[in-house]
């Protein structure tokens, strides 16, 4: 019988690796990395819970990792305005597994959520294990960041066609 006061509670369950891992999978970060080591470095994400109206982070905030949204919905915005409405499955705050710099947009929970963090520190020890794997995850990483840089370039060139 295990004794629940001395039991590991922050542990995952078997099923919560499952999940995290399968909606990692589906993300262009973990393009062409097997599913094994997926699961390894969900076993080290740490899962939280955040309340209706609960900020994950605000502007400003030092950066740690990347945010995958298991249950829920966010709010990205940036000084009022909105940049995206994310729901399970989706990730956010990728930007600070490749830089060490302070958050540039807020994160608010719509509704209660339940989050996985990917963080830098825990990036870089598996790329120190894993560096072939790891410059794959990197150039999936280059790739997603290109691409959102992309769309936000699109947005900008719009909103100067609007004004003009």
């Amino acid at each position: 019988m295990t004794n629940f006061l001395w039991s590991n509670f922050s542990r995952q369950t078997t099923s919560e690796v499952e999940i995290i891992t399968s909606y990692w999978q589906q993300t262009p970060l973990f393009k062409n990395i097997p599913k094994r080591h997926v699961a390894d470095l969900a076993e080290k994400m740490h899962l939280r819970t955040y309340q209706q109206d609960e900020w994950v982070f605000r502007s400003g905030d030092q950066g740690a990792g990347a945010i995958m949204v298991l249950d829920g919905a966010i709010r990205i915005s940036a000084r009022q305005t909105t940049l995206a409405e994310l729901a399970t499955g989706d990730f956010f705050g990728e930007i600070a597994l490749a830089e060490n710099d302070k958050r540039t947009a807020d994160a608010l929970c719509l509704k209660p959520c339940r989050l996985a963090f990917f963080l830098k520190q825990d990036l870089e020890e598996w790329i120190d294990i894993e560096p072939r794997l790891g410059n794959v995850f990197l150039l999936n990483l280059a790739s997603t960041l290109a691409q959102r840089l992309h769309i936000a370039n699109q947005l900008l060139a719009q909103l100067n066609l609007n004004e003009s």
